[in-house]
């Protein structure tokens, strides 16, 4: 098959583009930098790509919450063939394609419903507000995979090292239900933990203060996946601030960052099944 082709949306205060562009680039895929407002305007279609991009960012200076505004713009906003976007993400969707958000992407993901979408409805479930310590945290935390979740960009992933850098980052359930529905899909994909993948809830390893200490979740198909944490943003293990120890304890030690895997799963994913 051709490259696998991955649309990274930008525009409205969005900032993280080039470097998921890299990471897709470094993957294996052709990755394209599009302002959100061509798509609404006819001259680029989502649906001539497989992976749909939602980077991070401070998308309308998050002034009525982080990813509030613009989320609603991409659920209710008529393009110029006259559908909402949002009816074309649900069709992209139904095609088997997928949908990644990190940081201010995953904010607009459950925003717009899409995810976790236990009822099926596309309605707003969960939400990520801010941080229990009241500051913005910038700093590098470690995940911890659920084996048992399906999602492809996860594969073979045991433990993640990866930077935070957010101000509304706790994630919070709306109900009882949907929390235990959560739970019994397996969709609480990534848990913060310690650097031996054991799950930790307390400050500053969980940075947040998150319910089910969740970082990442995913919809019950797989095919859309949010995170907090920047996987982007660990693309070489020189962008880790302990690499020369690193180096010098790990000789072997590839120089490839631990986020980068997460993308070179996805590429291979499609183009394995396609």
């Amino acid at each position: 098959m051709k490259k696998v082709r991955s649309l990274i949306i930008t525009g409205f205060g969005i900032n993280c583009e080039e470097e998921m562009a890299s990471a897709y680039q470094l993957a294996g895929a052709d990755a394209e930098i599009h302002h959100l407002n061509d798509i609404f305007g006819g001259r680029i279609n989502i649906q001539d790509y497989f992976i749909l991009n939602f980077p991070g960012g401070f998308a309308f200076g998050d002034d009525l919450g982080s990813g509030k505004v613009l989320s609603n713009k991409m659920k209710f906003k008529k393009m110029s063939n006259g559908n909402s976007f949002f009816a074309e993400i649900r069709k992209f969707l139904r095609d088997g394609k997928f949908i990644l958000g990190i940081c201010n992407g995953f904010q607009f993901l459950v925003k717009m419903g899409l995810l976790p979408n236990i009822s099926g409805k596309w309605q707003q479930e969960v939400t990520l507000t801010r941080n229990d310590s009241g500051k913005f945290e910038d700093r590098w935390i470690h995940c911890k995979v659920n084996s048992q979740n399906r999602t492809p960009f996860l594969d073979g992933i045991d433990v993640l090292p990866l930077p935070v850098r957010h101000g509304e980052g706790k994630f919070i359930v709306k109900n009882e239900k949907i929390k235990n529905e959560i739970l019994k899909k397996k969709l609480n994909c990534l848990s913060y933990c310690d650097a031996k993948g054991n799950i930790v809830a307390e400050y500053p390893l969980n940075p947040n203060g998150a319910e089910l200490n969740c970082a990442g979740l995913t919809d019950k198909t797989g095919q859309i996946f949010g995170l907090m944490p920047h996987p982007e943003a660990f693309l070489s293990l020189y962008n880790h601030p302990d690499w020369a120890r690193l180096k010098r304890v790990f000789p072997q030690i590839s120089e490839k960052g631990a986020g980068l895997k997460i993308f070179n799963n996805i590429v291979e994913h499609i183009m394995r099944n396609n």
